[in-house]
């Protein structure tokens, strides 16, 4: 078992919540986006909220393995970034430039309050890695100071 375990985990979290508060700031900023692509028709759509999977780098049953055989761990690693299939919300709006016949414009998919609440999460479990880092830092510290 290698003295960086503890930081190899902690960075590979660092590195995916950092990933994930980005896509969250990309999917704020992309809020009112109404061309965003274009679908097979050839037509606009608005911008589609993505989302990040993160999954851990081996599998419960090897982390148990690990564990009994005193193997180090690797934290998490992003899967993929996804795209939220909800469907676009619509918005009486006749004089937008992208309203249809009846006046509505389909915006982008995108729950501002959804998107806090994740920002607030990815922010939390970044602060809580920054500590997990700090207190094994503080741990080798010490251990070097056993040895003067």
């Amino acid at each position: 078992m290698s003295i960086f375990t503890g930081f190899n985990a902690s960075a590979s979290a660092l590195t995916a919540q950092r990933l994930r508060m980005d896509v969250v700031s990309s999917n704020l900023a992309n809020s009112h986006t109404t061309r965003a692509t274009v679908n097979a028709q050839g037509e606009y759509e608005p911008y589609r909220r993505k989302m990040v999977h993160m999954i851990p780098t081996k599998s419960f049953k090897s982390y148990l393995q690990r564990a009994h055989s005193k193997e180090p761990t690797q934290g998490v690693r992003v899967q993929r970034i996804v795209t939220d299939q909800t469907p676009f919300k619509e918005v009486y709006n006749p004089d937008h430039p992208d309203a249809n016949e009846n006046g509505y414009v389909q915006m982008p998919n995108i729950d501002p309050l959804k998107e806090m609440v994740d920002l607030m999460s990815a922010t939390r479990s970044y602060e809580a890695n920054i500590t997990a880092l700090n207190a094994n830092k503080a741990m080798l510290m010490k251990t070097l100071e056993i040895g003067k």
